[in-house]
């Protein structure tokens, strides 16, 4: 190429385009406050209906009722405010401390620079262990190597060369021999010198943080359904309430009665509960899971976890540990070993001594570093006493490297070791025929499994021998290595449970497919098929969603095919979740239902496109994130249909005075007191019962299933219909027998009171058993009875509260009655409970 100057930029043209062009840095998101998390929960529809429904009793002047309703608001937002703001403060522990500094040639001198000044034309000088301040071409290369795995996602450092003309300025991240060099990738071996070719937005990175602002993050579902649902009791409730007053004045005359109760209809009518439920229900499981390491930026992607029918996955880092690892040796003798399988044996260690030695001292290529620990197992490491004396670099034309030692001390005689591609290897040795022959099935045996294999070789020489080219030496084959990058314990273990789960799990990687093909069967990722990159490039939206549903590894993908990928999944009806840690991934993070996005490993720009992080980058913990989704669902459902059940009998009773011209029992104080008792049952009750049976055997619900579906209603209504039928025969028949107002009223409120509590025994499990109602563990249910219980005997025992509350004091009868009508409703529920079930599945 044109020689260039390397003065580098002046000081003057370096503060002339960091102006022109702005800070070589990614516009970093602004930290969600505690006060702007305060601001988002507000807005969330379920809280603005909960606060909604406390201002209405604040107007009508029930302010117990109101008062209840803005403790749980409170509590709401509490818990929400605190768990989230204790995420976005682990976030932010977890980003970089400070941006790279950068060592640049400016005004012909080094100087060492931080990373936002960096500008297009800058010289950059880099050394092993540098990390890469922006884009740029190479100008020179010496031996170099880099770790591009934050763009693509693949561990395996690539070679690097210099450019020959100015033409070579476009390329992809990732593959061997190319000039260019990227932002935020880290030289694992060599130097070199790179003028700068973009920075900031313009960067590689940068790109991917602007296709970013173009996506639109999915709304989550449970706030389209409360959305609904604020529309529906809104105009239900008010609109009932008016008819309500209408009737009584115009059939009994009295406005200020008939007032009254339309204000007692409209507040048994108006569930207020439902925004309880979602809003602590989902605060809580941002809690539970939270224990397991999993990190909720978002309460309600817990919920949508549940919902999840697709799991997508990289496989760098997420599937895998992101480190190479010795897997399999191979001697010119034909003897093997698989040291995941079999460990260490001393029959190798001549090899992984010589591969050590073929390394560099210190290492910092993955490769390397795997050599020398695999040494060091079998123990046979470099010691102290040896001293490197030359290398001998990589060259085009030769993809081999060799390091000249100078053993324990003897000046006389120097030892070679020599590590490469298994065909340079093969040229270093001089083979031919069947000793060539037996190496290529050896690589070519391993290459099929999924490993970068690397030739190693040996040399005896001179100390005086004046070598200066590797080729000379007289090397002798010592074997060949595989190397792969192993996967996290536990993920077999977690891909099985979502595959009994009926989740399919879809790897996507930047590797080469044969890789890709041998992760995917060791994680026991079914073996649907296998698409690469260019396939995924070559096919229509349209085709891409008709063969989506039969591939399960894509291999050799872009960021923007993966973004690709999940939309398709997308358009083809499926709940995608997405997993991933590198900047690579973060579109298809933010565009799955689901972004999960590794706490430890990933990068900021991945946590920020993500709904939910692991801490401990623990593949598991998504498992478990799953499995509360599930249990909140099904416990959310099962407070529904209680609250549409308890609903039924309590409007009931306020409206059949009036069709029946029997005396009204129910007033605001009285309802108040009765939603004391609901309103705990579903916020605290619901929320701590325990996973339903086979929760991770069962498929994943339909995704069009709306929560407030004809089955929970139906199941609701239905049980709360033979609850007023019971309710209404017993205020009938007291109301026939002339009981006095007061004890007609007490006695019907605790027969509603036991109602209620068989309505809560009767959800709290979808299966039939009786004894699943009674004895299925749960303490807060525990605590919940002895406050009923201790609030049932102060009614029934202190006067003044009775006064109150317009009671009178019940008869050992009345007692065995309320008791009875209880038991009695529980039967009746239990068994009405198989078709119930029927029609909830």
């Amino acid at each position: 190429m044109p020689t260039i100057s390397h003065q580098g930029l002046s000081a003057a043209q370096a503060r002339e385009r960091l102006d022109r062009d702005g800070p070589n840095e990614l516009p970093r998101p602004d930290r969600r406050t505690p006060l702007r998390i305060a601001l988002d929960v507000l807005r969330e529809p379920m809280l603005a209906m909960l606060l909604a429904a406390g201002a209405v009793y604040l107007l009508l002047g029930d302010t117990a009722e109101a008062l209840i309703l803005i403790v749980f608001a409170g509590f709401s937002i509490a818990v929400t405010i605190i768990q989230e703001a204790r995420t976005e403060t682990v976030l932010e522990a977890l980003r970089d401390l400070s941006a790279p500094r950068a060592l640049v040639i400016r005004d012909g001198e080094t100087v060492r620079v931080p990373g936002q000044e960096v500008v297009e034309g800058d010289l950059l000088l880099l050394e092993q262990g540098d990390r890469v301040a922006a884009d740029a071409l190479l100008i020179e290369a010496r031996d170099m190597e880099a770790d591009e795995s934050l763009l693509t996602g693949e561990a395996v450092p690539v070679r690097k060369r210099a450019a020959i003309d100015e033409t070579e300025q476009n390329a992809e991240p990732g593959g061997d021999d190319r000039p260019q060099i990227f932002s935020g990738s880290i030289i694992t071996r060599g130097g070199g010198l790179a003028r700068v070719s973009a920075t900031g937005t313009r960067s590689r990175i940068g790109l991917i943080g602007r296709s970013l602002a173009t996506l639109e993050a999915e709304a989550p579902r449970l706030q389209e359904e409360t959305a609904r649902i604020v529309r529906i009791c809104a105009i239900g409730g008010v609109g009932i309430a008016l008819l309500v007053v209408l009737l009584y004045g115009l059939l009994r005359g009295g406005w200020l009665d008939a007032v009254l109760a339309g204000i007692a209809i409209g507040m048994s009518l108006l569930p207020e509960e439902f925004p309880v439920v979602l809003t602590i229900f989902l605060a809580m499981g941002a809690w539970r899971i939270a224990k397991v390491g999993v990190l909720t930026r978002r309460t309600a992607a817990i919920e949508t976890m549940g919902a999840a029918t697709v799991l997508c996955t990289d496989k760098t880092g997420t599937l895998t540990q992101n480190r190479m690892t010795v897997a399999q040796l191979w001697l010119p003798s034909g003897e093997r070993s698989n040291l995941v399988e079999d460990g260490p044996d001393t029959r190798f260690q001549a090899l992984l001594e010589a591969a050590a030695l073929a390394s560099a001292p210190v290492p910092v290529d993955p490769m390397e570093v795997a050599f020398h620990n695999a040494a060091h197992a079998v123990e046979r490491s470099p010691n102290a006493a040896d001293a490197l004396v030359r290398s001998h670099g990589l060259r085009p034309d030769l993809l081999a490297m060799s390091n000249v030692w100078q053993r324990d001390g003897d000046a006389t005689a120097l030892s070679v070791a020599a590590k490469g591609a298994p065909e340079a290897i093969a040229r270093l040795c001089g083979l031919n025929g069947p000793a060539l022959a037996d190496l290529e099935a050896a690589a070519g045996s391993m290459a099929q499994q999924g490993m970068r294999v690397l030739g190693v070789a040996t040399a005896q020489t001179a100390a005086d021998d004046g070598i200066e080219d590797h080729l000379a030496y007289d090397f002798t084959l010592a074997g060949l290595i595989g190397l792969t990058d192993p996967l996290r314990p536990g993920v077999p273990d977690a891909v099985a449970q979502c595959s009994s789960a009926g989740i399919r799990v879809i790897m996507i990687t930047g590797d080469y497919a044969a890789t890709a093909r041998t992760i995917a069967a060791q994680a026991g990722i079914a073996d649907d098929g296998l698409m690469t990159g260019e396939e995924v490039a070559a096919l229509s939206d349209a085709a891409l969603a008709e063969r989506i549903g039969k591939v399960s590894v894509f291999a050799r993908t872009m960021p923007e095919q993966k973004l690709r990928i999940v939309s398709a999944l997308k358009a083809a009806g499926e709940i995608v979740a997405m997993t991933g840690d590198g900047v690579n991934d973060a579109p298809a993070l933010k565009a799955a239902h689901i972004g999960i996005a590794m706490g430890k490993r990933g990068t900021d720009v991945a946590r920020e496109a993500s709904a939910i992080v692991l801490v401990e980058d623990d593949f598991g913990a998504i498992v478990a994130a799953i499995r509360v989704g599930r249990r909140i669902y099904d416990n959310i459902r099962k407070a529904m249909g209680f609250i549409f059940g308890v609903h039924v009998p309590i409007a009931g009773l306020a409206i059949l005075p009036l069709v029946t011209g029997l005396p009204f029992i129910f007033g605001p104080i009285q309802i108040a007191l009765l939603e004391m008792i609901i309103d705990p049952v579903c916020a605290l009750v619901f929320e701590a019962e325990r996973d339903e049976q086979r929760l991770m055997q069962r498929p994943p619900r339909n995704p069009r299933e709306r929560l407030f579906s004809l089955p929970v209603v139906a199941r609701g209504v239905f049980q709360g219909a033979i609850a007023f039928i019971a309710l209404a025969i017993l205020y009938g028949v007291a109301a026939y027998q002339r009981m006095p107002d007061r004890q007609l009223r007490a006695l019907i409120f605790f027969a509603l009171v036991a109602a209620t509590l068989a309505l809560v025994l009767a959800n709290r499990s979808f299966s039939m058993s009786i004894s699943h109602a009674l004895l299925r563990g749960n303490a807060t249910f525990r605590y919940v009875l002895l406050f009923i219980a201790a609030g049932s005997a102060a009614i029934l025992l202190v006067p003044s509260i009775q006064e109150i509350l317009g009671f009178a004091a019940l008869r050992a009868l009345d007692v065995a009655i309320v008791v009875a009508t209880g038991a009695g409703l529980l039967i009746l529920f239990e068994l009405t409970k198989r078709p119930l079930v029927r029609l909830h599945k």
